[in-house]
């Protein structure tokens, strides 16, 4: 089974003919294809215990679909469209959180807790991404998601292995209902 140490490692794995493609510069797409090669482990570890089977398919079939509709949305030609994409991704992430809560027995705390909070950095971009695609703000409550300073507050964070505590946690707090206009509205 291969296994990185951290997200930087991760990243130098990464094959050529995938970082040289412009949709590599989208923040979300990387860490959604780093958290899939997470969950792959994950749902294998899931599958040992017969009734996590089909949580097990549903986990990985979400993290997937995260990455695969970022990259389906980079490619559409108009704003629209490519929100519509990134609104599929946010779904998918929402539920890989769902299901990763549901996998925390077999899982255990500290990877669970990694894993959704990697999940949740990825709805908080895309929380961003898709009012820039469509020159609106979403119609959802102001709730603060967790920052990296909060999960490094987590019991025992300091006996998680390098490969859990090496994966990018940014140092802001993002809610929900906030939007920023960038240069680039595909380079989040």
């Amino acid at each position: 089974m291969r296994e990185f140490m951290n997200y930087e490692s991760w990243l130098k794995s990464v094959p050529q003919e995938i970082t040289g493609d412009p949709l590599w510069k989208v923040e979300a797409y990387r860490l959604a294809m780093f958290l899939a090669d997470l969950g792959w482990h994950d749902a294998t570890k899931l599958t040992h215990d017969k009734r996590m089977l089909g949580l097990a398919d549903q986990l990985y079939r979400a993290l997937g679909s995260i990455a695969a509709n970022v990259s389906e949305g980079y490619s559409r030609g108009s704003g629209k469209d490519r929100a519509r994409f990134y609104e599929y991704a946010l779904g998918s992430a929402r539920e890989s959180r769902t299901w990763y809560y549901g996998g925390r027995h077999v899982l255990g705390e500290k990877v669970t807790e990694h894993r959704m909070c990697l999940v949740t950095q990825i709805i908080r971009l895309l929380l961003t991404m898709v009012p820039d695609q469509r020159n609106i703000s979403l119609k959802e409550d102001s709730t603060p998601y967790r920052v990296a300073s909060e999960i490094k507050a987590v019991p025992g964070y300091d006996e998680l292995p390098d490969l859990l505590k090496n994966a990018p946690l940014p140092e802001f707090t993002h809610y929900a209902s906030r939007s920023t206009s960038p240069d680039d509205p595909h380079a989040h």
